[in-house]
């Protein structure tokens, strides 16, 4: 029997299902093949083939859902229900090949491309952020340069690493070498750390990327950073990629390249709800390690930030009755 649910496609009613039962979908929301009607599609890409030091990203996915079973239909912050301007499902994780880092990536951008296909909006759970390539190529089939929203300790302009173009480090680099990345609308947030030298920051710039450094959070107010970050995405297709190292190890300490100095989970859920009545066409939230989570710090971070990210998704366009019976 199909348990009741607060809202057409949202999740399972807590007040008759315990949160800790039931299916273990993001939010428990509906299954993809239940709901094929969905404009909004939440999807896992087990994968860390392209790591530089600490693995286990490729079991992000699972642990971001099961993280997520305490999120609730109302957005307080922004006074928006986001499962009800949106319909919402989970479509589950995609076998990646964990051993062909090239195989994987054309795999990712051929099941993305599938999964858009219909004109959904794809949120993405990673997975290192290798993931961010092939999902950009996707979204450039669809609305040309994206102004790319990226929140990372890291810059993710190396150009590469043992030889090899194609890691967690490179993603932003080999994007604009493509033409993917609006050159003129993207911006790192929470950039910080040692770097090999100030050429990184002067070749993520040339790449196209302005930088919001962590040490901003600092010496501006939360509403001055958002004002900075929405004049420089301007009205542009805006995609999001949130590596969770972006927070500080206190907030986020399972993930794969931890940095100390970062931002607080509240600075960056305030950044995310200020994006609101942007042209938000995507997201990912990437570098998800559960081996060296606590007590699902981490976890839990990480399905806010996509909670977050749902709530700003501008409104749906209505769909007629047989659309949505058909998907």
């Amino acid at each position: 029997m199909e348990p009741p649910r607060v809202s057409p496609g949202g999740p399972v009613d807590a007040t008759v299902v315990p949160r800790y039962a039931g299916d273990g979908t993001f939010a428990r929301l509906e299954r993809l093949d239940r709901l094929p009607q969905a404009d909004t599609v939440i999807w896992g890409v087990p994968f860390d083939s392209g790591v530089s030091y600490r693995p286990s990203a490729r079991f992000g996915p699972q642990h971001v859902r099961q993280s997520s079973r305490l999120l609730r239909p109302y957005n307080p912050a922004l006074a928006v229900a986001p499962f009800e301007r949106r319909l919402v499902a989970d479509a589950g994780d995609l076998g990646v090949n964990p051993f062909d880092l090239g195989e994987a990536i054309a795999g990712i951008e051929e099941a993305a491309t599938a999964l858009a296909g219909t004109g959904r909006t794809l949120v993405t759970l990673g997975g290192d952020h290798t993931v961010a390539l092939p999902l950009l190529r996707v979204q450039h089939a669809q609305h040309g340069p994206v102004a790319v929203l990226h929140f990372d300790a890291h810059l993710d302009t190396w150009d590469t690493y043992f030889g090899a173009p194609y890691t967690h480090g490179t993603p932003f680099r080999r994007a604009s070498e493509e033409g993917l990345v609006d050159l003129g609308h993207s911006v790192h947030v929470g950039i910080r750390g040692p770097l090999y030298s100030k050429l990184d920051l002067d070749e993520s710039e040339q790449l196209g990327f302005t930088a919001v450094h962590a040490r901003d959070f600092v010496r501006h107010p939360v509403d001055d950073v958002v004002d900075r970050v929405r004049a420089r995405l301007g009205d542009r297709p805006v995609y999001v990629s949130v590596d969770i190292d972006v927070l500080d190890p206190a907030h986020a300490p399972g993930t794969g390249t931890p940095e100390a100095g970062g931002l607080t989970s509240r600075e960056l859920l305030e950044v995310l709800r200020g994006l609101d009545g942007l042209n938000l066409v995507g997201a990912d939230v990437v570098e998800v390690s559960p081996a060296y989570d606590h007590a699902e710090l981490t976890g839990i971070a990480a399905a806010h930030v996509v909670y977050e990210l749902l709530s700003v998704l501008p409104t749906a366009p209505p769909r007629t009755g047989a659309a949505r019976r058909a998907g």
